[in-house]
């Protein structure tokens, strides 16, 4: 046996078998596929396991959302399909090969040591997510045995699941999301991970087996070519860096093997230098391999004591030594989508609000990573609602918001925590100033060298007491003097006061994707433009009247002129909004005029207002304008300001006379004054109205408003309900319609059957009224379909059988069964037989009669009484001597002429012994000598006669 073979699935559980021993429960001897569905998930398991070979050394887990209110029949569906066993999963069962395994309903199933252990699920009905739960713990006991398949169905229940699979260096297979009934789940799937295999699930268990199969062939030649040609693994690093700018000299060429295994697997390459030639004439596979290599499977609050050090001991003590107004900063370099940076984000609020310091202090976190999609999804914080497994319902309902993509987004208040952005460690420079680095799970992937470079870049980057979180499979190596211990278990680390700074190694600035040399533009502006343009310029700055271009909400977007003496910024945060840089006198009537321009979409032009400019008063008219054309400017205005000189009234004025005229301006003055008053007063008034009222409004819409807010989380929580009750009543609807199938040919059989039988049978109800029948039964009833659940008892029959329906009721009284033989009005004869009618739960429901035609019985009956009563007749009066035997030498006839000669009356004779009575000792002597010879040819066979 090769090695290759050695390696197959199932070899070494057949290997066990034929040594008659009983295999090994180790999970990592065989692959062990879990199968997520949901709704319409049932026809797709049944096309899976359908082309799923007997012997395919794997074993299935089948993982379903099922109402858990319903007994399971999915073991029952599923073994029609497949000539594996088909197991109901019980707690503390191993899993063996060539078995499939279903989840019961109501139960939380996860494997340990190749053993299934069932749970009482913890979350309400319709929070659950049983596919995640079994998926991530198949990933943690079979590491890269781990199959993951997700197949149709609603939600998102299996993404985090195949992405802890996918990292674990496991196989994960999705349904074509063209080929699903719903198709919701497997394209969660496939955009939360870089699927190995998508394909209708008809083709997935061909595809899988092909797949496992050259594997152990790629990795065997692989570890070969590699040692000989060391060149090959350098040009994939090579192409990957002139197709994504990034270096993967450094990482751990284990894992750069296992990614570039896979590759070639899904490509059926056997050799790496094949691969190279592909890698180079195809740079969209260096992108699927850069996908591999970036990886990253993270969740909220992944090791959840980590986080509980945090909230509780970390950093209350990291906040006690911080000033009034400090800002503390944090870096997540590997942040993938986001989830590790967002759970520092809220344990960070958690812990200020228990200590409720008044110092004042926030943290500002700075999340990276490489991956620029990672980066965008965890930008927009939006998570699917598989999240429910890892947040508790307090911290959903606190720091997240429902999103009506049916996930949930998080809060702003969290969001503004954090800034992300694509970085690469190696090449781009560090963050500095930090007081809380957590860099979980990327360390592993990395070599030595570049580990001891990473660790030294954050020991720089760390401010002194500041804090480390390194991920549980991750050690300081020889970094351990940089690092004071907070606590080791944990992976938590404080900066050493007292260490030496290590040696910063040079890192390369960066790396760029190969571009092509841009094109020179040619010239298009002559001379004549230029002169053109220069002019317009001139002219715009000379006699163009000051203006500023603004949207429909007043944001100043272009401003052309010396605007000055109308404009002022205003005191406070920096705003470029015109509303408050007006100066005084121009801002109420511009608002009203504003205002109207964007209703009417009409110019308007406010005429004569004062406005104060250096300590002195100028009067000018602003014009408006609503902007229609050109397109890109279409719904903005346009404000020009125009001043207006003072007209110097050069007539000479009449001079008032004396204290007449004075008098009189003053009267008018004071009129005017008092108008004025009253008007503002009035003013006044009205607008202290209009506030309350709008207050009071504004109050009676804030708490409509959380009442619908409140009425909204209700209906969300109730959709959310109601959509998982629905998927499992769409799986108990497949399973329900599949055992109609059952029950309809079973029926179907039933019905040949006793059609084939000939014999007629009606089944009755507890009041005798007709549930079915046969067609014989209406050669003896006049039965037609409409007759069901009518009385049996007003049916007319040709039976001579008055009492049927006391027989009837006797027998559903005594329940033992009657049968009688009833002649027929035309002749014939019937073996009729009442017996009660029994269902699988041993309960009486009814009488099933049957009528056998013994007309023919009957018939040879007659004529065998007639020939014995003859052959009786000829015996009685023949004057011969005619004994009739039986094989074992007893008398049956004995005719009066045999009773006179030997002496013995026929009911002495009847059943004796013939051999004893007459041979031993005979009557008359003459005929002993006769009888022996006699007895000795019957009993030497040459006699074959039993009558003498």
């Amino acid at each position: 046996m090769t090695k290759a073979e050695k390696s197959k699935p199932g070899n070494t559980a057949k290997k066990n078998a034929t040594k008659g021993k009983k295999p090994t429960v180790d999970s990592s001897l065989f692959p062990v596929i879990g199968i997520g569905a949901s709704a319409g998930g049932l026809e797709a398991m049944e096309l899976f396991l359908k082309n799923v070979p007997e012997r395919s050394g794997m074993a299935y887990v089948m993982i379903q959302h099922l109402d858990p209110t319903q007994k399971g029949m999915l073991p029952e569906l599923l073994q029609r399909i497949t000539p594996m066993k088909v197991f109901q999963a019980k707690d503390s069962m191993v899993v063996s090969p060539n078995c499939v395994y279903v989840i019961p309903p109501n139960k939380s199933m996860s494997i340990l040591g190749g053993k299934l252990y069932l749970f009482q699920p913890l979350q309400k009905r319709g929070l659950r997510l049983p596919i995640d739960f079994f998926l991530r713990s198949l990933a943690d006991d079979c590491k890269e045995r781990s199959i993951g398949l997700v197949l149709s169905g609603m939600g998102s229940d299996g993404s985090i699941g195949l992405r802890a699979i996918k990292e674990a260096n496991g196989i994960v297979l999705v349904q074509d999301p063209n080929s699903a009934e719903y198709d919701s789940m497997p394209r969660s799937a496939i955009d939360s991970v870089l699927a190995d295999i998508v394909a209708p699930p008809q083709e997935l268990s061909e595809k899988l087996l092909e797949f496992f199969k050259h594997i152990p062939l790629v990795k065997s030649n692989l570890e070969v070519e590699v040692k000989d040609d060391q060149s090959s693994l350098e040009k994939i690093i090579v192409l990957l860096r002139s197709y994504t700018g990034n270096d993967f000299s450094q990482y751990k060429k284990s894992t750069m093997y296992r990614r570039i295994e896979r590759r070639m697997g899904v490509h059926k390459i056997g050799k790496i230098a094949t691969y190279v030639n592909l890698l180079q004439e195809n740079p969209k596979e260096g992108e699927i391999l850069f996908k591999e290599l970036m990886i990253g499977v993270t969740n909220f609050f992944r090791d959840s004591k980590v986080w509980e050090k945090m909230e509780q001991e970390t950093i209350p003590a990291l906040i006690d030594k911080q000033q009034e107004n400090t800002v503390l900063r944090a870096w997540v370099p590997g942040c993938s989508s986001g989830e590790e940076a967002y759970s520092l984000a809220i344990v960070f609020k958690e812990a200020l609000a228990k200590i409720n310091p008044r110092k004042n202090i926030s943290l500002q976190i700075f999340a990276t990573d490489l991956d620029a999609d990672a980066v965008e999804v965890a930008r927009k914080g939006h998570y699917s609602a598989n999240i429910e497994a890892d947040v508790s319902s307090k911290r959903l309902s606190t720091y997240f918001a429902k999103s009506e993509e049916e996930g949930y987004r998080v809060t702003s208040e969290i969001r503004e925590m954090v800034v992300f952005a694509q970085h690469n460690l190696i090449m781009h420079p560090p963050f500095i100033n930090i007081d809380i680095i957590s860099c979980r799970n990327l360390l592993i992937y990395l070599g030595s060298d570049l580990q001891k470079k990473i660790l030294g870049l954050f020991y720089f980057s760390l401010n002194n007491d500041g804090i480390m979180v390194l991920g549980s499979s991750e050690t300081l190596g020889t970094m351990g003097n940089h690092f004071e211990p907070a606590d080791n278990n944990l992976k938590i680390y404080k900066r050493a006061t007292n260490a030496v700074a290590p040696d910063l190694l040079n890192f390369p600035s960066s790396f760029s994707r190969a571009k092509p040399p841009p094109k020179e533009k040619p010239k298009t502006v002559t001379s004549h433009s230029n002169i053109q343009t220069l002019a317009d310029q001139l002219l715009l700055q000379q006699f163009t009247p000051p203006g500023v271009l603004v949207n429909d909400d007043g944001d100043i977007l272009y401003i052309n002129g010396r605007t000055g003496k109308y404009l002022e910024p205003a005191a406070g945060k920096a705003n470029l909004n015109i509303f408050p840089m007006l100066r005084d006198g121009l801002r109420q009537e511009f608002h009203l005029a504003f205002r109207q321009v964007l209703e009417k979409k009409e110019s308007q032009i406010l005429h004569n207002l004062k406005v104060g400019t250096n300590g002195n008063t100028q009067t000018l008219n602003i014009n408006i304008q609503y902007i229609d054309k050109p397109e890109p400017l279409r719904g903005n205005l346009l404000v020009i300001f125009t001043d207006v000189p003072d007209v110097v009234d050069v007539k000479p004025q009449p001079k008032p006379r004396g204290k007449t005229a004075k008098s009189n301006r003053e009267t008018e003055l004071e009129k005017e004054l008092q108008y004025s008053r009253e008007k503002m007063q009035s003013t006044l008034e009205e607008m202290q109205t209009s506030q309350e009222e709008l207050k009071s409004t504004n109050e009676e819409l804030q708490s409509a408003n959380e009442e619908l807010q409140s009425t909204n989380e209700e209906l969300t929580s109730s959709k959310e309900e109601m959509q998982s009750l629905n998927e499992e009543l769409q799986t108990l609807n497949a399973e329900l319609l599949a055992k109609v199938e059952d029950y309809t040919r079973v029926d179907n059989d039933m019905k040949n059957l006793l059609n084939s039988t000939d014999i007629a049978t009606l089944f009755l109800d507890k009041d005798l009224n007709i549930r079915r029948f046969t067609i014989q039964a209406t050669k003896i009833f006049k039965l037609i379909k409409s007759d069901i659940g009518r009385p049996f008892t007003d049916l007319v029959s040709d039976l001579d059988y008055p009492e049927i329906a006391e027989d009837a009721q006797e027998v559903l009284r005594t329940l033992v069964f009657i049968e009688k033989q009833i002649p027929g009005k035309d002749g014939k004869w019937f073996s009729i037989r009442l017996m009660p009618y029994r269902t699988f739960d041993d309960r009486i429901d009814g009488l099933v009669i049957t009528f056998i035609d013994i007309s023919e019985l009957k018939r040879v009956e007659e004529h065998c009484k007639d020939t014995f009563q003859t052959q009786s007749f000829l015996l009685n009066k023949s004057t011969d001597i005619i004994i009739k035997l039986s094989p074992d030498w007893k008398v049956e006839e004995y005719n009066p002429e045999a009773e006179k000669f030997f002496g013995v009356k026929r009911e002495n004779a009847i059943n004796q012994d013939f051999l004893q009575m007459f041979v031993a000792e005979p009557r008359q002597s003459k005929t002993k000598q006769l009888l022996k010879n006699l007895v000795n040819n019957l009993q030497d066979g040459r006699l074959k006669t039993e009558v003498i």
